[in-house]
């Protein structure tokens, strides 16, 4: 069996000008307390509920292991890749739940977490060994989401060691996975990441249409 298929988004940095915590957040709060739990208990204490929680497109329908399309979503393979995970989802969505509010916000993590696994079945339905595991499908839509209701803010990510405007982030984001997963080769789901992403940017428009507005006119006036 092939190891897991990781998921783990690019972006280090908040979209604020601090990373403080805003108060009102209790969805975020709650799904970083799941994601912790869940993963260390899984790492430390039940390795089997890793081995539950794997995603294998090929086998979701005949073995019916349907709860993976959730659970798969808040395990993860060790700990460097919890953690960065954490840390990002920590550094945007503690920023985006008080800008759209808490039942968008879950409503967002949600629909990220279907949408990067529908991606990943589509993809990867004919491969009997594919399996994957991780959050960041569902971060990569509350990631994107955030740049459309933080348009102005820049983001760091690894190994560049200037800012990049969100932006411009985001378009270089999807064609580098989308170009990624073409190649087929290293442990990262860029399937997941792009559906996320993706869902992401769909959500905030179908739920807060005039964000998108908003972050045009921020953006080019």
């Amino acid at each position: 069996v092939s190891r897991p298929r990781q998921s783990s988004p690019a972006a280090l940095h908040a979209p604020g000008d601090d990373l403080t915590l805003p108060a009102g957040a209790p969805g975020a709060t709650l799904i970083l307390a799941a994601i912790l739990l869940a993963s260390l208990a899984g790492l430390y204490a039940m390795p089997a509920l890793i081995e539950r929680s794997l995603l294998r497109p090929h086998w979701l329908v005949p073995r019916r292991e349907y709860a993976t399309l959730v659970t798969n979503g808040f395990m993860h393979a060790d700990l460097q890749h919890l953690l960065f995970n954490a840390f990002t989802f920590w550094a945007f969505a503690f920023q985006l739940e008080p800008a759209m509010g808490s039942p968008r916000f879950v409503a967002l993590y949600a629909v990220g977490l279907l949408a990067s696994d529908a991606l990943t079945f589509v993809r990867h339905r004919d491969d009997p060994g594919y399996q994957s595991l991780g959050a960041s499908g569902a971060i990569s839509a509350v990631l994107f989401a955030s740049i459309v209701y933080f348009p102005t803010s820049a983001i760091y990510t690894f190994p560049i060691p200037f800012p990049i405007p969100a932006p411009l982030f985001a378009v270089a984001y999807l064609v580098y996975c989308h170009w990624a997963s073409r190649q087929a080769q290293g442990r990262i789901n860029h399937d997941a990441h792009f559906g996320g992403a993706v869902a992401g940017l769909v959500f905030v428009a179908l739920t807060d249409a005039p964000a998108w507005g908003r972050a045009w006119r921020s953006v080019f006036g």
